[in-house]
């Protein structure tokens, strides 16, 4: 049985951002949208597929900023978890398969298939990532180089948008990147009171020294697992 009516600050990107509020409005809470990163397609990539045999994706963000720049749909694709696993296929891969986990369990999921990989696992994501992946596999004999397809940049907060969205119940977070820009906001504008539910305990590693409220994450990285959070007060 849902709780009582919450304020939720949704923290994540653009357009993922929007579909989150949706189900939090479901689950009948205020949902406030204020992304904490703003993404940015680089201009001008280009995209080299020479030898390459499967995608490894960390997020839902590189799955799109790849499928907007290339047209190639036939590669295996390796998903950090379900949200980048669901974009994949709505992109138009049809072999995918999800780690359910973080950055070190989809380098362990790609390792258990490396006979199979007779080639390069190519990784398109942001200028700076959450994890090594490709340092991973290729420690463990996977062929493995980064493609950078976007950068991600904290969004540009004025004092009383801070002020305001830091009197939340709770905020979800979706990576450690937007976690770290939320350890800055809360310097200037503690929230002893606000509770921070991320997706993983890496992305909420970052807040381990900031004095807020309850700080939560699922036993499984996915985003339901995330939302049931939100009603389940410690």
């Amino acid at each position: 049985m849902a709780g009582r009516r919450q304020r939720i600050w949704i923290t994540r990107a653009q357009p993922g951002a929007d579909v989150t509020a949706e189900r939090v409005r479901a689950m009948g809470h205020d949902a406030v949208v204020a992304p904490l990163l703003a993404v940015r397609v680089l201009p001008d990539v280009v995209i080299d597929l020479h030898g390459v045999v499967a995608l490894a994706f960390t997020s839902a963000n590189g799955v799109r900023a790849f499928a907007d720049a290339s047209g190639e749909r036939g590669l295996k694709v390796f998903a950090v978890g379900a949200a980048t696993a669901q974009a994949a296929r709505a992109a138009g891969f049809k072999s995918v398969l999800s780690a359910d986990g973080d950055v070190e369990a989809l380098a362990e999921g790609i390792v258990a298939r490396r006979a199979e990989l007779r080639g390069v696992v190519l990784h398109p994501g942001a200028a700076e990532l959450a994890g090594d992946l490709t340092g991973a596999l290729e420690r463990q004999g996977v062929q493995a180089r980064r493609l950078v397809l976007y950068e991600t940049a904290p969004a540009d907060l004025t004092e009383a948008q801070a002020a305001t969205l830091t009197q939340s119940d709770a905020v979800l977070l979706h990576s450690p990147r937007a976690a770290q820009v939320l350890a800055k906001v809360l310097k200037g504008h503690p929230a002893p009171d606000l509770r921070a539910l991320g997706l993983s305990k890496a992305v909420v590693a970052p807040l381990a020294r900031v004095r807020m409220g309850a700080k939560a994450f699922p036993p499984f990285p996915l985003e339901a697992a995330l939302l049931n959070l939100i009603d389940r007060r410690s």
